[in-house]
Formats: structure tokens, sequence, C-alpha cells
């Protein structure tokens, strides 16, 4: 019995530290990242009025129904602090790299399509995408958001008077290789702001991106600094 129940504990300690290493998110600095521009794809989407977005995704839930969209929370160093990776559009709204999926789409492998297509030199549809896309490290959805109208400031749980939700955003965590290279349209800025400023900050950066801090604080951020 005393052997057995040793070999509980061992195995129990075992599966501790697996989950502990799998929280364990290791941000290397800044510096380590080469960033580049290539054209944009297609109108560049912060042009379009309000009026015009709405009616963008009337059209398409009438098509596929319920939209899902796709983010990734990407982190680096800089100054000894946690910084996400955030695009800029126009120099004015603040985005998380992803997107929509596709009819009928994964989450995970619409997401890598998206990031390859935001920022990676290969764009989506190239003979490439595919190896690039397998490049990307998606780790676990931290977070799910929902929102009731298509312009309605989207919620972190499904309120009980939402009758046909139209969008489902959802976040997760990328976990970035030492070095890499980002190419960004050249419609858009990738900037990289510190979990401090964007903490609660819903005024500047939404609800979604100012709520990213207290989803990680479940991790063990590990800050490699040069």
């Amino acid at each position: 019995m005393g052997l057995e129940m040793e070999a509980v504990a061992a195995a129990a300690t075992a599966e501790a530290a697996a989950a502990a290493r799998e929280q364990g998110v290791e941000i290397y600095p800044l510096s380590r990242y080469y960033f580049g521009a290539k054209d944009a794809a297609g109108a560049p989407r912060g042009l379009e009025t309000a009026a015009d977005r709405a009616l963008r995704l009337k059209v398409n839930f009438a098509a596929h129904g319920l939209r899902t969209s796709v983010h990734g929370v990407l982190l680096v160093e800089l100054f000894d602090h946690p910084h996400v990776l955030l695009l800029q559009v126009r120099n004015s709204s603040f985005v998380l790299p992803g997107g929509r999926l596709r009819p009928g789409e994964e989450d995970v492998q619409g997401l890598k399509r998206k990031l390859s297509s935001k920022l990676s030199v290969i764009d989506d549809g190239e003979a490439d995408a595919e190896e690039d896309e397998d490049d990307w490290q998606v780790g676990e959805c931290i977070g799910m958001w929902w929102r009731s109208e298509f312009e309605a400031i989207p919620f972190p749980y499904m309120p009980p008077n939402f009758r046909a939700p139209k969008e489902c955003i959802k976040l997760f965590l990328i976990r970035l290789p030492m070095s890499r290279q980002f190419v960004v349209p050249r419609n858009m800025k990738l900037l990289a702001v510190p979990l401090s400023q964007i903490h609660n900050n819903a005024q500047v950066y939404g609800p979604v991106i100012s709520g990213i801090p207290n989803l990680l604080s479940k991790f063990s951020l590990n800050v490699i600094s040069d």
C-alpha cells in the first residue's frame, strides 16, 4: 500500500509540474524580432464608415449566421515589462492580429491563416502560405466575447437577454519563438504596448484589449531580457 501511495504521489507531482510548465509563458525581448512592410491587400477596412460596416456585417450574418472572429495575443519584452503586439489602423483604432473565420473553418487553422496574412511576408492564398501557417504556435483560448448586435459593445459572457448573438470573439495565446520576422501591411502599424497601459483602459483600446491583463493573470510570465 505504501509503495502504491508513493507512486500516486509521484504521478500527481509530475502532473502538477507539467501543468505549471504549460501555464508558464516565456516572453522574449522586442529587439530579437525583425519588422518589415508589404503592400496592403484589398481595401483598408479602417476607412469604411460605421454605416458601411454595419451593412457589411448584416449581409454576412444573413448569408452565414453567427460571425466568429479569432485573434492572437502576442507578448514581447521591453524595459523588463510584458508588452502586447497590437495593429494600429490608419493611426486610429487598435486591433489584435486576427480576423473572421471562413464558414466551416476551425479556430486554430483560421487564426494561423489570419496571422500569416497580417504578420508574415506570405499573403493568404500564396503557394507557401500553408507552410508559413505551421510556424505559428497557437496556445489555449484565454477568453471569449459576445456581441448582441453588429455595433454593440461585446460582453465577456452571454447576457440572458441575448436572443441571437451576432458575433463571437475568441482570444488565443500565441507562444512566440526567440526570434521571428513580422511583415505588416503598409496601411497598418505593429506596436508593442505595455500591459500596464492597456489595463482597464477601454476608452482607448476597447473592452476586449483592455481586459487582456486580467486574462493573463493565471499565467506565469517569464520575462527574458537581453
